[in-house]
């Protein structure tokens, strides 16, 4: 027995030390992932997305509907628009759908809802403070304020009328022929939502046409309504809780087998790649607009 190694302990304080390990990993793990991780993560999905929608742009492939040029519907998170408002610094790619998924790497588009541009009211959400938070600023744009959005059918503008909080009125409805656009983000404080702030703006200019939305408001998939949550993915979470806690009872073990110290330097680095695993898809379960 290693000179450093500990004095058995009962099986109560082994199972005591197990779950305190478990305990300590996922909330470092967890906080790591929305803070620090889920930053970089969008922002390496957003030139990815810029990359690829540029690319459909310069070849006259970008959607302007539901479906690609086979006619199969989009896929969740295929890039549909590209937002710039200049007042808060953003550019954003959106992305097809309003999933937690979706919203990882970006703004989304609600699928029962025109792309922005086209005639009725299009509806963009994105996150307040985790996953790069694109929508932190939006609360503070002012009536007048421009955002540009970029197409497959073109490149329109559009002017704030207004600002929203849960429980105050929208204003009146798109005349017909009109676009109006909607951003959406999660009320309160951040990593604290309490209801949805809404964007509402105007699109200077004519509308254009669109193809018919297969998806309604009515059909629209719980997990992609505001502050949903994704429980599609339930399973992997489970598999990596799982290989988690093996972990857990392995640093309990090696703990009195070879030491703390040893224990540690063996079992840390597969602890974090293993628990920013399993809170990645922890996350999928909080509020797509957090």
């Amino acid at each position: 027995m290693s000179r450093n190694a500990a004095p058995p302990l009962s099986p109560r304080l082994q199972f005591i030390r197990v779950v305190l390990v478990l305990v300590c990993v996922v909330c470092t793990t967890m906080l790591l992932q929305l803070v620090v991780v889920s930053s970089f993560q969008h922002s390496a999905a957003q030139g990815q997305q810029f990359d690829l929608f540029r690319s459909q742009l310069a070849n006259g492939i970008a959607p302007i509907g539901p479906t690609d040029t086979n006619g199969d519907l989009l896929a969740l998170g295929a890039p549909v628009a590209y937002v710039e408002i200049p007042e808060i610094g953003l550019d954003e790619v959106v992305g097809e759908g309003t999933t937690a998924g979706v919203l990882f790497d970006g703004a989304g588009h609600r699928r029962d809802t025109p792309l922005p541009g086209q005639v009725g009211t299009s509806v963009i959400m994105g996150r307040r403070a985790a996953f790069g938070g694109p929508f932190g600023d939006i609360a503070s744009l002012q009536e007048g304020d421009r955002i540009t959005v970029t197409t497959g059918q073109g490149v329109f503008e559009f002017s704030v009328i207004g600002v929203r909080y849960e429980g105050q009125p929208a204003p009146e409805p798109p005349a017909a022929g009109e676009s109006r656009l909607m951003l959406v983000t999660a009320g309160g404080r951040d990593y604290l939502p309490e209801g949805v702030v809404r964007v509402d703006a105007q699109l200077e200019g004519d509308a254009v046409g669109g193809p018919a939305r297969p998806v309604t408001a009515a059909g629209l998939p719980s997990n992609e309504r505001f502050m949903a949550a994704d429980t599609s993915t339930l399973w992997a979470l489970a598999l990596w809780l799982q290989a988690l806690i093996l972990l857990c009872i392995g640093v309990v073990w090696g703990w009195h087998r070879w030491g703390r110290a040893q224990a540690w330097v063996v079992f840390l680095p597969l602890l974090l790649l293993v628990g920013l695993a399993a809170s990645g898809e922890a996350a999928r379960l909080l509020p797509n607009l957090l």
